[in-house]
């Protein structure tokens, strides 16, 4: 996922991709530690696009305490 698509994203579509990111990293973790994961690859992408999200979250939180 890239950032522009992030940030195109609305509050509610972020929150509920990063429930679906987490989720999803927790079932490669899983993979990974059963050996049955084929690219180690997904989770390094996976915690990337988790901390794209939370980035573009905590911005928005940010720039609406400072419009206060």
């Amino acid at each position: 996922m890239k950032a522009k698509q992030v940030h195109d994203m609305t509050d509610a579509e972020l929150e509920a991709k990063l429930v679906e990111l987490k989720s999803e990293l927790f079932n490669l973790r899983f993979s990974h530690a059963t050996h049955q994961l084929t690219n180690p690859m997904q989770l390094k992408n996976t915690k990337r696009d988790i901390a794209r999200i939370k980035t573009v979250m905590t911005e928005r939180a940010t720039a609406a305490e400072a419009r206060r």
